[in-house]
């Protein structure tokens, strides 16, 4: 953490030993329960010579992070893999979670499309990535006399249904302290809370390659011309969407919220004069608005970070589309 930010002993001890101890930073404490699980991560992250955190930036690998750095100082390492998966985006956010953290930050290169695997785009996908991801961790870790590897996987994520990355895990022996602990997903929002981490309320993200349905090949055209098309929707305003890219079509999923302002005439026409510039043949709206897993079943699972996530529930204050003020407004918003 910063020199004078409190580490862990200080936070984790708030609400830790029940006492009526005022939150820090927050004014919010943890519980009991959380703080104990919190407080046994943290132990036994101290108990190795080394880390090297699988670092998304996303909350499960920042609280990692967060225990790793208190725990072990300068011999914890947070680690992003770039890849033409990841959406330049997240890697800025990465980047500042660490500096909030003061942990050391470093990057690995690769490509998922070496492998014939990933790019065929079967049921295994994940698996096929992570793979190919944690072993690039395993040797950065290496190149730095790091032993071990360890990523945010938290105790929700074995129930979360179809999950061929955490097979990956298992295999590659990569140690998840969260899931270790006991730690829930709500614990880990609450532990990042107590940290004053800027990712504690952050929707979980799923990597690019998932909004490509099973069974078509996962190609940099396509993860490009998707980015680029989120890129849109986030600079205009929208929290929780997808851009699914049905080889050509693409099928555009806003969260329920936030649909009836996609419903606005000026939106449409922006919207596809935007993603046609981008590649696509045609451009759609599902009027079911954004799910995790719409793409092809299984693909993202209702759990955060290595997966799909969920949008913000937060109410939108925009009036009915069909009044002329709020057309004008809304067109205002999509530049052409």
């Amino acid at each position: 953490m910063n020199q004078d930010a409190p580490t862990v002993g200080d936070r984790l001890a708030v609400g830790g030993n029940g006492t009526d101890d005022e939150g820090v930073g927050t004014g919010e404490s943890l519980d009991p329960d959380t703080a104990a699980k919190a407080r046994a991560a943290r132990d036994a992250l101290a108990d190795r010579e080394g880390v090297l955190v699988a670092f998304s930036g996303g909350v499960d690998s920042s609280v990692v992070a967060a225990l790793a750095h208190d725990a072990l100082g300068d011999d914890a390492v947070a680690c992003t893999a770039r890849s033409e998966t990841l959406p330049a985006a997240e890697l800025d956010d990465a980047r500042t979670v660490a500096e909030e953290i003061g942990i050391r930050h470093d990057t690995v290169t690769f490509s998922e499309l070496d492998d014939p695997d990933f790019v065929a785009n079967d049921g295994d996908r994940c698996y096929h990535c992570r793979t190919m991801r944690l072993g690039r961790m395993y040797d950065r870790a290496h190149e730095l006399g790091i032993g071990t590897v360890c990523d945010g996987t938290n105790a929700d994520d074995p129930g979360e249904g179809h999950r061929p990355g955490l097979r990956a895990v298992e295999e590659l022996n990569v140690a998840s302290p969260l899931l270790d602990a006991g730690i829930t997903k709500a614990e880990v929002r609450a532990i990042a809370e107590a940290y004053e981490l800027s990712v504690a309320d952050k929707p979980s993200m799923a990597c690019l390659s998932s909004r490509i349905p099973t069974g078509l090949e996962v190609t940099e055209e396509r993860l490009s011309r998707v980015e680029k098309a989120e890129r849109l929707l986030r600079e205009w305003g929208f929290e929780g969407f997808r851009v699914r890219d049905h080889d050509g079509l693409a099928r555009v999923e806003i969260a329920p919220d936030e649909l009836e302002r996609a419903l606005d005439p000026a939106f449409a026409d922006a919207v596809h004069e935007h993603l046609t510039d981008l590649g696509f043949e045609y451009v759609t709206l599902d009027m079911a608005g954004y799910r995790t897993g719409s793409v092809s079943p299984g693909d993202e699972s209702a759990s955060p970070e290595s997966a799909g996530g969920t949008p913000d529930d937060g109410s939108n204050d925009e009036g009915s589309d069909t009044e002329p003020t709020d057309g004008i407004e809304l067109g205002r918003q999509y530049p052409r």
